[in-house]
Order: structure tokens, then C-alpha cells, then sequence
């Protein structure tokens, strides 16, 4: 009984075991095709589009033989159309015109920022400039402001004074964005979308002569101000 037991002890340890070969080790995972492409297509019948190719419904032997005999593949662009739609083409560059597309598409759709900022009808200087000066900031990111006029209670009386309010603010902005409509009172809320533009186009500097004789060098600071504030008036 002990030699039997032994023998077997000794035939496991001669034998490796693959528990622990495999542990870890995975098959390779075959690429699969985007589209089907040539001899992957299933329908029996298709209609085939292409550069230099009349648009037509034919077998899919007869489409496969257009595109074998202008080197190109015949790509299944469209398997849900009846019947489906396969278009003669490179099939890289048919994938790279796909990944181009998307780049623009992503590149059009991407995300809008909205900043909002609120206002009152009878809205103080002091924050009034303050606040001003944020949407100076956010439109000059690129950023839309959202600024609205909230009445509270009985304020709702002051709708041409809050109408007036944001007039002002954005003709204010004029430099940095431009509205989007006129302000709209919905419910107890007046408001009003701007966007942002383009950065303008900084002037060339005065040559020497040109400066006005009343402009004195110390004064170029507040002469600079007085400019801006003009354009932004």
C-alpha cells in the first residue's frame, strides 16, 4: 500500500501540471472588420454606388467583379437599406474619409459653455460693473452669458426698467459679444442670450506727429480708458 501511494506521488510530481501554464494566457482575439467588405457580404442582391460607377441594383457576383476589375473593394456602406447599399472604394480610405468625418462632426458639436448672470431692475453701479466685468471675462473665453432680470414680488412693475437694465448691459459688451434676440419676460424673469465674437483686429500704433496735441504723455493712460469706454458706448 505504501509503494502504491509513493509510485503515485511520484508520477504527479514527474507530470506538470498545465494549471499553472495557462493561468495568465489568453487566446489572440481576432480583428473584426468594421463593415463587410467584399466576399464577407451575405446579400444576394445589392445596389452598388461609387466614383465612376452607374448607380444600379445587380447580383453580387456582378458587383463584386465591377470592383475586382477596377482594383478597388466593394464596401457595404448601408446593410439595413433594401436592398443594401455597397459603394466601390479603397477600404482604407474609405475608413479614413469615415474617421475624418466623425473629427468634424465632434469638432462642430463641441460643448457650449453658458455662463448666466442675474441682474436686478434697479441694480446699483457698483454691482452692476462688477458683474459686468465677469461677462467681459467669460465672453472673452469663448463662453455665452445667459443674464436675466428677476422680479421678486411686486418688483414685476418694473418691467421696463428691468427691459432697460439689460440693454444697457449688453451694449456694454458690444466688444466682447452681441445678443442673440431682444429680451424676453418669461414669468417673473427677464432675460436675454449673449454671444460671444470674434476678438477685433488691435489698430496699428499712432505714428510720431499723428497723436493728438492735447494728449500729453502722462495722460496716455486715461487717454487709452477714454478710447475704450467710447467703443464700448
Amino acid at each position: 500500500m505504501e509503494a502504491s501511494l509513493k509510485n503515485e506521488e511520484d508520477r504527479a510530481i514527474a507530470i506538470p501540471s498545465n494549471r499553472n501554464q495557462n493561468r495568465g494566457f489568453r487566446a489572440p482575439v481576432k480583428k473584426e472588420f468594421e463593415h463587410r467588405i467584399n466576399r464577407r457580404i451575405t446579400a444576394p442582391v445589392v445596389r452598388v454606388v461609387g466614383d465612376n460607377v452607374e448607380p444600379a441594383i445587380m447580383h453580387l457576383k456582378e458587383a463584386l467583379k465591377i470592383a475586382e476589375e477596377k482594383g478597388l473593394d466593394l464596401v457595404e456602406i448601408s446593410p439595413t437599406a433594401n436592398p443594401p447599399v455597397c459603394k466601390v472604394i479603397d477600404y482604407q480610405k474609405f475608413l479614413y474619409e469615415q474617421k475624418r468625418k466623425q473629427k468634424e462632426i465632434k469638432a462642430k458639436s463641441a460643448k457650449i459653455v453658458v455662463k448666466e448672470i442675474r441682474l436686478g431692475p434697479q441694480t446699483d453701479d457698483h454691482d452692476f460693473n462688477f458683474k459686468l466685468n465677469h461677462a467681459k471675462r467669460f465672453l472673452s473665453e469663448g463662453s455665452k452669458v445667459k443674464v436675466d432680470v428677476f422680479f421678486r414680488g411686486r418688483t414685476i412693475v418694473y418691467k421696463e426698467q428691468g427691459e432697460a437694465m439689460l440693454l444697457k448691459f449688453a451694449e456694454a459688451l458690444l466688444e466682447f459679444g452681441k445678443p442673440e434676440s431682444m429680451p424676453k419676460l418669461e414669468g417673473k424673469r427677464m432675460m436675454m442670450m449673449i454671444q460671444p465674437v470674434k476678438t477685433l483686429a488691435k489698430k496699428p500704433a499712432p505714428k510720431q506727429g499723428e497723436a493728438s496735441a492735447n494728449s500729453k504723455p502722462a495722460e496716455s493712460k486715461s487717454g487709452a480708458d477714454a478710447s475704450e469706454q467710447e467703443k464700448i458706448d
